[in-house]
């Protein structure tokens, strides 16, 4: 029977990879890959030589009923995001879906995602937090933000760097000036950064800082942390 592997890639260094995870790579008759060159570099380094195929948001649709119609024929494949697990603010939640609606088996590795290790090292609490991922842009945006000031759990956003001072800015207006935040920025990367400090403090951090790179994470605690600590 044939199988779909959901397969975790390092979010930064190559070594945040399990061996399950590049047997798997290996032994299935295909890649889906959110980009190719991406995966591509990642399978040189591990000398695996194996077929890709593009999957992403902009093409899902169309390749979605020939990538199915192979799953039926009986091959194995295994879909990858460009860093951390597939279908976490990445493509692959259609693609599961519709695998299951048509009996076909579906296996999550577990492996690297980017949230994980920005929440645990943040030092808020962990037993309850909220995974919001992307904010809307601009639609949605503000009516979004109140909804969240409102939740009592710690919560969890990713950011570009080009938005990341003007959404601390915006969390400053519905969070407020001294709630407790953690920003970190090119996680397992040489140059990784963990800044923390009320949303005034890291807001200025970031103001000063002459250009920003790198995925980002925001974690914000939540009112009952700010209360402890006022």
């Amino acid at each position: 029977m044939s199988k779909l592997y959901l397969v975790p890639t390092p979010i930064g260094n190559l070594e945040d990879i399990t061996l399950r995870g590049i047997r798997i790579l290996k032994e299935v008759s295909l890649i889906l890959a959110e980009d190719t060159r991406t995966t591509g570099n990642l399978l040189k380094h591990y000398e695996i030589k194996n077929r890709l195929q593009a999957f992403h948001i902009h093409n899902e649709h169309q390749v979605l009923a020939g990538i199915l119609e192979r799953l039926a024929t009986g091959e194995d494949m295994a879909l990858v995001s460009d860093a951390g697990t597939p279908a976490i603010s990445d493509p692959g939640f259609l693609l599961v879906r519709e695998c299951l609606k048509n009996g076909i088996e579906v296996e999550s590795l577990p492996g690297a995602t980017a949230f994980v290790p920005a929440l645990v090292q943040s030092g808020f609490p962990t037993d309850r937090f909220f995974f919001e991922g992307f904010l809307p842009h601009k639609k949605g945006r503000q009516t979004r933000l109140k909804e969240l000031a409102a939740m009592p759990y710690t919560l969890i956003f990713y950011e570009s760097p080009h938005r990341l001072v003007k959404t601390l800015e915006q969390f400053s207006e519905f969070f407020g000036l001294e709630t407790p935040i953690s920003v970190s920025r090119e996680l397992t990367k040489i140059h990784e950064e963990n800044i923390r400090g009320s949303i005034a403090e890291v807001t200025e951090y970031f103001k000063s800082k002459p250009a920003i790179k790198g995925e980002i994470v925001i974690v914000v605690g939540n009112t009952e942390i700010k209360n402890q600590q006022s």
